[in-house]
């Protein structure tokens, strides 16, 4: 499926030019107001914004600051477009959490690029996090709110190693938050289900307590949850292209040639 990017402007001869830009390689959705498009958000998954800075109803400031400071949207990208170009307003977007400042008129080929990279960058960080099994779930966050809620939810599924019945329902309750929410935040971060990223800050964990050298593997495989020795070496070599064993190894080089 195409990424699914929404452009917020009054102005509709700058919606269709956007939409010209960028549709032939991502979904669009057309809206004219920041509270008209908060009121999508609120049932629909986009993976980018793009808005206009001076619109009736709510401007691109509020909007902005609105998504950046919402538990369940802050994630999303946001680029703002705008005829200030002064470098105060320039300022005020960026401290609001604009990832992107473009000014009018602006390069088709500018815009492009910025909404590639944005989303790019924002895959490699979801790459480098799953593939890499020292690497804390933070690592994907966006902004500070996305780093505490990140956090938060590591730190509740390390308390719930040991239950076999640790779900998103569980999870949801912790967290204070509906089910449905959670399962879209944690999509739309991390590109993983519920269960998927249970089992892997699971392996994760395992990582780390291999690496810290004190336990055997298959210690390490009754403390983080796994049903079986033999289970947690297939999937932890699945995840990570290497044995538990394995990955005791190198690192146990590494304290020697630390030591």
């Amino acid at each position: 499926m195409l990424p699914t990017i929404l452009i917020v402007d009054d102005n509709k001869e700058i919606l269709e030019f956007v939409e010209e830009i960028l549709g032939d390689q991502y979904h669009i959705l057309k809206i004219t107001n920041g509270q008209q498009a908060l009121e999508l958000l609120s049932s629909t998954t986009v993976q980018l914004i793009v808005s206009d800075v001076m619109m009736p109803v709510m401007d691109g400031f509020e909007f902005c600051r609105r998504i950046k400071s919402d538990l369940e949207h802050c994630h999303i990208p946001v680029i703002l477009l705008t005829a200030k170009n002064t470098l105060v307003a320039r300022i005020e977007g960026l401290e609001l959490g604009a990832d992107a400042y473009i000014e009018k008129p602006f390069s088709p080929r500018h815009l492009k690029a910025q909404v590639a990279n944005l989303l790019a960058n924002r895959g490699m960080l979801r790459e480098y996090f799953v593939n890499t099994p020292l690497i804390h779930i933070k690592s994907m966050a966006s902004g500070k709110a996305d780093e505490q809620f990140l956090e938060r939810l590591n730190d509740i599924i390390l308390q719930h190693l040991d239950n076999a019945q640790l779900d998103g329902e569980l999870l949801a309750v912790e967290l204070n938050m509906s089910r449905p929410t959670l399962y879209r935040k944690i999509k739309a971060i991390s590109n993983l289900t519920v269960h998927e990223l249970i089992n892997l800050a699971r392996l994760k964990k395992a990582a780390a307590l291999l690496a810290e050298g004190n336990l055997r593997v298959f210690e390490v495989a009754h403390i983080t949850g796994f049903s079986s020795p033999n289970h947690f070496n297939r999937i932890f070599a699945k995840q990570f292209s290497m044995s538990p064993t394995a990955f005791m190894k190198t690192h146990a080089g590494k304290r020697d040639h630390q030591d």
